[in-house]
């Protein structure tokens, strides 16, 4: 399976709580829910409803799941939230246990000390893609271990000042190329880049 992550992103490399305001308040982050008035349901809405149909697992750092396990499972009812409700899920945690699993069905939680060889694994097994949503300091790990094979940022035109970021800061050159780009008529920059090769 390719990996593939996913994420809504600012100007200045902020990635956290897009999606409400008590999504995620670690340091003080007061703009939760940033994402919302950027929001273009024809070509963002149209690139997510694309993706899903690639999509075999969903991979998730633990507080991403628990804050996705809260709100899909009631939004049953429109092709979106039944795909996500029903698609395999990897959520990678030290602290939840089988009981926890059970409120968003079809999740195997990963032991946070396996992480990446179970990571690993799920890559090399056959299937379509593995996609890697929100979930900031995983995604920064997977990154800067090379397991990343596509990136998708919907690039939103706004400055946060601050929060949680997902790119490695261990001084390393990585290099990549754009292999789509389209822009929203809320100036979205939805774009797709790949690892470049040899590099």
């Amino acid at each position: 399976m390719r990996l593939a992550m996913g994420q809504f992103i600012s100007l200045d490399g902020v990635v956290q709580a897009p999606g409400h305001p008590d999504e995620d308040t670690d340091g003080g982050f007061a703009h939760g829910g940033w994402s919302h008035p950027f929001f273009d349901p024809e070509v963002m809405g149209g690139a997510l409803a694309e993706r899903q149909t690639n999509t075999e697992a969903l991979l998730f750092g633990r507080r991403t799941w628990q804050t996705m396990a809260a709100a899909w499972p009631a939004r049953a009812g429109d092709p979106f939230a039944d795909h996500m409700n029903s698609v395999t899920k990897y959520v990678v945690s030290s602290t939840l246990n089988e009981d926890d699993l059970l409120t968003w069905n079809n999740t195997t939680r990963i032991p946070g000390e396996q992480a990446l060889d179970q990571i690993k694994k799920l890559r090399d097994a056959e299937g379509r893609e593995l996609v890697l949503m929100g979930s900031a300091s995983l995604t920064q790990t997977l990154l800067a271990e090379g397991l990343v094979d596509e990136l998708r940022l919907m690039i939103l035109p706004v400055l946060l000042g601050g929060g949680k970021r997902i790119y490695p800061t261990d001084g390393h050159l990585r290099t990549f190329e754009l292999v789509s780009t389209v822009v929203s008529g809320t100036g979205v920059h939805v774009c797709t880049y790949r690892p470049k090769a040899g590099t």
